[in-house]
């Protein structure tokens, strides 16, 4: 395998880190609008059971922090690490539970996306945007060597996710809205099953700032923490 080259087949520097800026909440990008903690309660999933398809309501709690800037060499990240908890109505055991990443970067102008449930499947995803875009779209697909998706043995067998798209809007009233399809494969089924998750969250708190933008001093953390 060869380097990385430039245009004029000169070898690139992929070790150099760039300086970025120490504030995350202020260098996010489309992503900006999504931090803090959030709740909706009118969620809709749509999912597959032995009868054929069973759709629930829940309620949600979105967490979404800033990190600190994240580094590659020369290719430079701002993003928000999140958990969402997601119950039934008047419940207590947990429905869903997912932890992973948002992640800007300016240079490329993409968003890249990572999942993980503890029921053993993780993704990795990505769309492009704008900085000041209002609607985002991020994907994932089964068998590529990038942007793809891992699942236990019983998982790929019986439930195979060939496909992930998550499109999120960002509404006008400060809340954001998010529609969810994974692609399934199902042992017994001759058609691929769409299941779906949709659901609008409303800011319950702010977002903090990330650890760096707490102590740099040419950050004015009263003004993140006013937003």
């Amino acid at each position: 395998m060869t380097g990385a080259t430039d245009e004029e087949g000169l070898a690139m520097d992929i070790y150099t880190e760039p300086d970025g800026s120490p504030d995350t909440l202020a260098s996010l990008g489309p992503l900006a609008p999504l931090a803090g903690v959030r709740e909706g309660i009118g969620g809709t999933d749509v999912h597959p059971v032995v009868e054929g398809t069973e759709q629930n309501t829940f309620h949600e709690r979105y967490e979404l922090q800033p990190i600190d800037r994240q580094t590659n060499g020369p290719q430079l990240f701002y993003g928000l690490r999140y958990h969402t908890h997601i119950v039934k109505p008047g419940a207590v055991e947990t429905f869903h539970d997912q932890v992973g990443y948002w992640l800007w970067e300016p240079a490329t102008r993409e968003i890249t996306f990572t999942l993980s449930i503890p029921r053993g499947q993780v993704l990795l995803a990505n769309g492009p945007a704008t900085p000041d875009a209002t609607e985002i779209e991020v994907t994932a697909t089964l068998g590529t060597e990038v942007y793809g998706i891992l699942s236990n043995p019983f998982l790929q067998t019986n439930f195979r996710t060939t496909r992930f798209r998550m499109r999120v809007t960002i509404n006008a009233d400060g809340t954001w809205s998010y529609d969810e399809e994974t692609m399934l494969e199902i042992t017994g089924r001759s058609e691929q099953f769409s299941h779906r998750d949709v659901n609008t969250l409303t800011r319950v708190d702010l977002a903090r700032p990330n650890p760096l933008a707490c102590v740099a001093p040419s950050v004015d953390t009263p003004r993140i923490l006013s937003e």
